[in-house]
């Protein structure tokens, strides 16, 4: 199970705390106290979870309909606009996963926050793997309403969608601000919720008699004492999974692809180099290949100037001059098909002596027969002998019977044609 090594920043003057916790929200170590680097050199490889000031951090939900993550991104900080005091292009817009009622959690911080939290990390050495509100500490209890005290400020959430924190102001203030404790000068309502407290045995004794008034107005007040203060209570509840990471957009994690590729660097250079070579081999085929070609041309033009040596013109191309040539000196530049069809038909006649050839033309390269056979099936016969040498096609062209003989005409053919 991941251990995480949880830091609580708080003023840059001021120590901060750490402890280690893993995400079953157990509590592996002590608290301890001291500054920044010390924290670093406890964190070793760990993964960090750095808390950062609730004050500083707007936490609230939205109805987002839209699900592409880079659409919430864009328009989000719109949605928000109309409740924000700063420039929306001046803070940073975190989301949390999304509830089953489809609303978002948001959280937004000031960039210049962000850019001051994340510089002092990195001043030692520190990478943190989550960015938190410290808040975010006080999980979320469904129908409960639930307060952190810590020194002088109270931390709240409704279990539901409110959530947020006060400073110098008692519990029952904050209960009166979220709508859950009714002023008395305005409604002497029915007692309203149940509210669990967190805080320091110190806080418990100090707030004695806040607690039984708030029991005369609430349904039920339950006090938890925390003896090693908030922060462990805070620490485990991060490490769990609860709470919205800022570490999103421009603050995310960058991929780092020289580590990805790092154990394929020897394989990646091999297939360069491979490519290269075939590509110089192809370069130096193609070269030769020209080279040639064009003492081919050299030599064709040598011999047709003794030739035709009036004949001056540039010949692009040598094949179709060639085949002029021997048009112009009366030969066939035609591929040769009577004689090897002659042959053929010499096999398949061989084969089916019983039929007579009557009479044999050729013209454009196309064998015409006539011939008398016994029977059709001899006259398929042949034309399947033919067939069979794949190079001419037989085509039987009529049948006529005449007494007891077959008279019928066939047509040969190359394949193809």
């Amino acid at each position: 199970m991941p251990e995480y090594l949880v830091i609580r920043l708080g003023a840059e003057d001021q120590p901060v705390e750490w402890m280690l916790a893993d995400d079953t929200g157990t509590r592996r170590s002590e608290v301890s106290n001291g500054s920044l680097s010390e924290a670093a050199v406890a964190a070793g490889d760990r993964p960090v979870i750095a808390l950062v000031p609730a004050v500083d951090i707007l936490t609230t939900t939205v109805n987002m309909p839209v699900r592409s993550a880079s659409k919430i991104r864009t328009a989000l900080p719109f949605a928000l606009e109309e409740n924000l005091a700063q420039d929306i292009g001046d803070l940073h817009f975190a989301i949390g996963d999304r509830r089953a009622d489809n609303r978002l959690p948001v959280a937004v911080v000031a960039h210049e926050r962000m850019a001051a939290w994340l510089d002092r990390l990195t001043l030692e050495g520190i990478r943190p793997a989550k960015l938190i509100a410290e808040n975010h500490g006080l999980a979320k209890i469904p129908g409960t309403l639930s307060l952190l005290l810590d020194g002088d400020t109270v931390m709240f959430n409704n279990g539901a969608d409110e959530a947020f924190v006060m400073q110098s102001v008692q519990p029952s203030d904050v209960l009166v601000v979220s709508g859950q404790l009714h002023d008395k000068a305005v409604d002497d309502g029915a007692a309203s919720g149940h509210v669990v407290v967190f805080c320091t045995p110190e806080k418990d004794q100090q707030l004695t008699h806040e607690w039984i008034a708030l029991r005369q107005e609430m349904h039920s007040v339950d006090v938890n004492v925390l003896p090693d203060g908030v922060f462990p209570k805070l620490a485990i509840t991060v490490a769990a999974g609860n709470g919205i990471n800022l570490l999103q957009g421009k603050y995310g994690k960058k991929t780092e692809y020289s580590a990805l590729f790092r154990p394929w660097k020897a394989a990646a250079i091999l297939l360069l180099a491979l490519s290269i070579l075939s590509v110089v081999a192809k370069g130096i085929d193609l070269n030769r290949l020209e080279n040639e070609k064009a003492a081919l041309q050299s030599q064709f033009m040598a011999e047709y100037r003794q030739l035709r040596p009036d004949d001056t013109r540039e010949i692009v191309d040598p094949q179709s001059l060639v085949e002029s040539l021997k048009r112009a000196m009366g030969a066939t530049v035609g591929p040769q098909v009577f004689l090897p069809g002659l042959r053929e038909l010499g096999t398949a006649m061989a084969e089916n002596s019983s039929a007579k050839i009557e009479a044999i033309s050729y013209r454009a390269g196309v064998i015409d027969l006539r011939l008398t056979a016994p029977d059709v099936p001899t006259l398929d016969r042949i034309q399947q002998t033919v067939n069979a040498s794949g190079r001419f096609s037989a085509t039987i062209q009529s049948t006529d019977q005449v007494a007891d003989t077959i008279n019928g005409r066939i047509q040969i053919r190359e394949s193809g044609q």
